[in-house]
C-alpha cells in the first residue's frame, strides 16, 4: 500500500528500549478532505527519512499493522498502526495547459513520396 502526500512533520528517532526504535512522520494528503497520517518507521529504516523535509512531496510505501492486548482487568483492546518501509520523493507534475516542447525537426523523417496532385479525401 502507498500514501502519497506533502510532508507536514518529521519527529526525532525515538529510542523506546535498548534494542529498539521508531521515528514518525506526518504526511499530509492532497484530495477534497486532507488527512493527516503519521506513518511510524523502525529500527534501520529510521534513517530513511535523513533526507526529507517539511512541505516536499512523497510517495510512502506502508504495511497496516494490528495487535491484540489484554489489560489486567482481562479486557482485550486492538490496536493498528501504519508502518512505513520506503519513501520518494515524487515530482511535481506539469500544469495542465503547460504545453510540451515540440521534438526536434530533425527526429521527423521526411515523406519521400509525397505528391501534390493526388487527390486526399480530407475535408479542410
Amino acid at each position: 500500500m502507498e500514501v502519497t502526500g506533502r510532508v507536514k512533520v518529521i519527529n526525532p528517532v525515538q529510542q523506546i528500549s535498548a534494542t529498539f526504535k521508531k521515528r514518525e512522520i506526518v504526511v499530509t494528503t492532497e484530495e477534497q478532505y486532507p488527512q493527516h497520517i503519521m506513518i511510524e518507521f523502525t529500527q534501520d529504516k529510521t534513517d530513511l527519512l535523513n533526507n526529507y523535509n517539511p512541505g516536499e512531496q512523497v510517495k510512502v510505501s506502508i504495511n497496516l499493522r494490528g495487535r491484540e492486548w489484554v489489560n489486567p482487568q482481562g479486557e482485550t483492546k486492538y490496536f493498528n498502526s501504519i508502518q512505513g518501509w520506503r519513501i520518494e520523493k515524487v515530482q511535481a507534475e506539469a500544469p495542465l495547459n503547460q504545453v510540451p516542447p515540440m521534438p526536434a525537426a530533425d527526429a521527423f523523417e521526411p515523406a519521400t513520396n509525397f505528391n501534390e496532385e493526388e487527390h486526399d479525401d480530407l475535408p479542410f
